[in-house]
């Protein structure tokens, strides 16, 4: 009877220590992230941000502004417009502890001279900074400016960052690149430095691809319009922002969340299919991640779920 109550003793203990280590190996590892977004410049910024600070696999360690200055409504401090959303977006939030420092105002000067700035100041420092091992996720909503002048700025943190960028067009059946897309053009030296930086973990969203992320505005409405804070703010931004691009739509009935697009494929990479392509033939040889296909219906049911203060809704 010892040798039994000792064996099952033994068991016990044995599943305890299985069942500890199993919830250990499971426990989730937050994202150690910065957004860095030319909120000002348009609509869907907003949404993917609101996005980002709702998603609790994020560790968010800061919002950056960034620069548009190619934007026929651009004005002279292009970043500071960006920067005011973000602070405002972040008070509706109640999320004013989050880091939200100013990005550079104008983009790079060449290819080795970085735009200094507090925001690529607190990339560097956030990455510097993270236990040997982890990487600081750099999400680029808009121009390259910051992120390329962090690398520039200390090249230390390269092998310390992974970037996540939206931008240009591709095509992966030939592997053909365009770069005449408005957040590549508007620093086409600082993507340069991204593509060109070797060891540098790069991973792009391309417009091809997120451009099949379409919100209707009926639906957003009904959703957000009357519920007060950030969401009336997102309303009031769709209403009456001016859309100088096309003149299709002109009630603005449909809004393309480029994005939101990169924000959820990096919370909920399932999402989303990526896949190895090489540079283009210009810039240095060496492989990148391109994002090829995304979830339309998986990412508007998961953007909606996270969105605060609503319940999902079909």
């Amino acid at each position: 009877m010892r040798f039994i109550f000792y064996l099952a003793a033994l068991l016990t203990l044995a599943a305890c220590n299985t069942s500890a280590t199993r919830t250990s190996q499971q426990a989730p590892t937050r994202l150690p992230i910065i957004v860095d977004a030319d909120t000002a410049n348009e609509v869907d910024d907003l949404f993917a941000l609101v996005r980002a600070v709702a998603e609790p696999t994020f560790d968010l360690r800061g919002i950056t502004s960034a620069q548009f200055h190619t934007s026929p409504l651009a004005s002279d401090n292009t970043v500071q417009e960006s920067q005011d959303i973000n602070e405002e977006l972040l008070r509706l939030l109640d999320r004013e502890d989050i880091p939200h420092p100013l990005g550079a105002n104008v983009p790079l000067a060449d290819r080795s001279t970085p735009s200094p700035s507090p925001a690529a100041s607190l990339i560097i420092e956030e990455a510097l900074h993270l236990p040997p091992g982890q990487k600081l996720h750099l999400v680029i909503l808009g121009s390259c400016t910051n992120v390329a002048s962090a690398v520039l700025l200390e090249p230390k943190i390269i092998p310390r960052v992974s970037v996540h960028y939206l931008g240009f067009w591709h095509d992966p059946a030939t592997n053909t690149y365009n770069k005449k897309e408005f957040n590549s053009g508007n620093d086409t030296l600082a993507v340069a430095v991204l593509l060109d930086t070797e060891g540098l973990e790069l991973d792009v969203m391309t417009a091809t691809t997120s451009q099949h992320l379409v919100f209707d505005r009926t639906d957003v409405e009904q959703r957000l319009k009357g519920q007060g804070g950030a969401a009336d703010y997102l309303v009031d931004r769709w209403d009456s922002y001016t859309r100088w691009w096309t003149q299709e739509d002109p009630e603005k009935a449909h809004w393309i969340m480029w994005d939101v697009a990169i924000i959820e494929a990096l919370a909920r990479p399932e999402l989303a299919s990526k896949e190895g392509y090489p540079t283009p033939p210009e810039n240095a040889l060496r492989e990148i991640g391109i994002y090829t296909e995304i979830d339309v219906p998986g990412m508007k049911t998961d953007f909606w779920s996270r969105f605060p203060g609503l319940d999902d809704a079909e």
